[in-house]
């Protein structure tokens, strides 16, 4: 029998976070991951042609190490992006101080950063403090926890999710650690991720299977959600397999994995949504009846980003206008004649004009829940997909125009 339930954390990893002085509130902000007995690997990068230090060398030594990784090491309160040879020169020399502790390759070694864009990354800072972090690394949840909080940034809490695959009475767990708050915006293209994601695993599985499992179930879950519609310079997702666990992905496991997977990605999908800034309500777009999935992504995604109709869920204000508007300017072709559109249960668009169903006291009713959804039916086709936004408050304008850059 296959299923996934809650789990415990996957072995074969060890965690452990510290104070490198990076931070301006002096927060922990270095985090480390080890696979002592290593790990293959699968990632996913920012879309951004604008990328981060952290993102090219870790490109450079997933290629180089064919998928093996042993370490990871994560910065945050400084993005490491526009800081030149700099940059790059920082990132390498952190690497070659983990790996000479970890005993590695530095091209085994996967480099992340999160924080402000434009400022020269303080290495020196980093090294100091890697012995002490090294020194702490633990498989327990007291290690992972610390992990978890490290890497936050202007999240409000620490998010992560767990599963387990379990087949013919052995398992394998899943945990999964991310930050995200804002800067969230997927685009099409090659599947890429909207934040910070670090999903690990002790099923034993060779890169190409990772890679087969992680595409899909980013392009459902990160690459299906949006905050502020912006793509960040150092969205990252990383999967790992320690193989610890003695359960192999293959034919037989293959479908019970990527549903654990899937059901982790999902959960902090909606995380980094709930907790991003300023926001007050959660709204799933479900666009049904259209011609391709395509189509149906890129309608769900206009409407996501679009200020005005954020701004209008901020106040419970059901504005179907706004919406059928920004569909029309999704570049799908459809017949707004045949469109409808409903927010909750509540109908408030029919055949090109206002629904003669509309009960506006309703619909706000609906919208002043914290999660809610808006269903949009184009009756062209069978495709569909669901995609998580939120609202625009004052509160993401005041932290973002505070945030220095």
């Amino acid at each position: 029998m296959n299923e996934s339930q809650p789990s415990s954390l996957p072995a074969g990893f060890l965690w452990s976070a510290t104070k490198a002085g990076i931070k301006a509130s002096g927060k922990p902000d270095l985090a480390l991951a080890l696979a002592p007995e290593g790990a293959t690997a699968a990632a996913a990068f920012t879309s951004n042609q604008m990328v981060a230090a952290p993102i090219i060398i870790g490109r450079q030594h997933i290629a180089a190490s064919d998928g093996r990784v042993t370490a990871l090491l994560i910065n945050a309160g400084n993005a490491n992006c526009a800081t030149g040879q700099h940059g790059l020169d920082a990132c390498v020399t952190s690497c070659d101080t983990l790996a000479a502790l970890a005993n590695c390759r530095r091209e085994n070694i996967f480099p992340s950063s999160t924080g402000i864009i434009g400022v020269p990354l303080p290495a020196e800072k980093i090294t100091a403090a890697l012995p002490t972090a090294f020194a702490a690394l633990a498989g327990t949840e007291e290690a992972a926890d610390s992990f978890r909080r490290a890497i936050m940034t202007t999240d409000t809490k620490p998010k992560s999710a767990r599963a387990t695959v379990i087949y013919k009475g052995r398992s394998a767990s899943i945990f999964g650690v991310c930050k995200g708050a804002g800067m969230i915006g997927p685009q099409l293209g090659p599947p890429h991720a909207t934040m910070l994601v670090y999903l690990f695993t002790d099923i034993a599985a060779t890169p190409a299977q990772l890679r087969e499992a992680l595409g899909p179930a980013v392009e459902a879950s990160f690459n299906s959600i949006s905050i502020d519609g912006d793509t960040s310079t150092n969205d990252t997702v990383l999967l790992l397999a320690s193989g610890a666990s003695g359960l192999t992905l293959d034919s037989d496991t293959t479908d019970a994995f990527r549903s654990a997977l899937n059901q982790v990605t999902q959960d902090l999908a909606h995380q980094i949504v709930d907790d991003g800034e300023g926001v007050t309500h959660v709204v799933t777009l479900h666009v049904t009846g259209a011609a391709s999935v395509a189509d149906a992504r890129a309608i769900a995604r206009t409407i996501a980003n679009s200020p005005l109709c954020k701004t209008a869920w901020s106040s419970g204000d059901p504005n179907w206008g706004r919406i059928i508007a920004a569909a029309g300017r999704s570049g799908v072709v459809f017949d707004p004649a045949l469109v409808s559109i409903h927010i909750g249960d509540q109908a408030v668009f029919e055949a090109g004009t206002r629904s003669p169903h509309f009960d506006e006291a309703a619909a706000h009713a609906v919208m002043l829940q914290r999660e809610y959804t808006i269903r949009l039916d184009l009756h062209a086709g069978q495709a569909e997909t669901r995609f998580l936004t939120c609202d625009l408050t004052h509160e993401y304008v005041s932290i973002n125009a505070d945030y220095s850059s």
